[in-house]
């Protein structure tokens, strides 16, 4: 079963990151959805979104079900695939504001540096583990095709992994995040892969 997540979870995520930055007309713009699920009925759940809106969404037969877990600083290693939300600093470096630490099946998915939503001005960057430190705030060098960003990792900053998930965990009052989910001529939205918490909302 693991094996078979893996590697649906890196295929998933490599359509995701297709669909996102795809500028072609025949390709159908896609949203992000963050939220918390409100009702379920069937392969359709009702989420709430951030903003305070409801949407629904449709689970595709196949989709891709990610659990995120807490992780910690301990588990940054050298040599890793992870993805860092940041803010930009005055001296170049990037403030933590989450951090995802990829399973070894989605190394490569969303490679670089670019504008995110999470807030205001804030950043992501997909990357491989350079260096880790540990003097004074936790420091994080990443290095990606045209170039690196030093990440500081505050005492706050959440930090999450992805195991499989089950259908069951999409239930009500459960926090989900979903990267690329596409919009239905009747408002509803579908998706190919959908992050739950475990004991750790997503905070992508």
């Amino acid at each position: 079963m693991r094996t078979h997540f893996l590697r649906a979870l890196g295929c998933a995520a490599a359509l995701a990151t297709v669909a996102v930055s795809a500028s072609s007309a025949q390709q159908p713009p896609t949203v992000r959805v963050r939220g918390t699920i409100e009702a379920v009925d069937g392969q359709t759940l009702t989420i709430k979104t951030r903003e305070g809106g409801d949407v629904k969404a449709t689970l595709k037969d196949k989709a891709t079900i990610a659990a995120v877990v807490k992780a910690s600083y301990a588990d940054i290693k050298q040599g890793a695939f992870i993805g860092v939300t940041g803010m930009p600093q005055p001296d170049g470096s990037q403030q933590c504001r989450e951090i995802h630490i990829f399973p070894e099946a989605m190394r490569g998915t969303g490679e670089g540096h670019r504008p995110w939503d999470l807030q205001p001005n804030s950043t992501m960057t997909n990357a491989t583990v350079e260096q880790v430190t540990a003097v004074g705030d936790h420091q994080i060098t990443l290095k990606y095709k045209d170039g690196e960003k030093k990440i500081v990792v505050g005492p706050d900053c959440p930090i999450v992994t992805y195991k499989p998930g089950e259908k069951a965990e999409l239930k009500p009052g459960a926090k989900i995040f979903v990267a690329a989910a596409t919009k239905d001529a009747d408002g509803t939205l579908t998706f190919p892969r959908i992050n739950v918490g475990r004991g750790a909302a997503p905070p992508m």
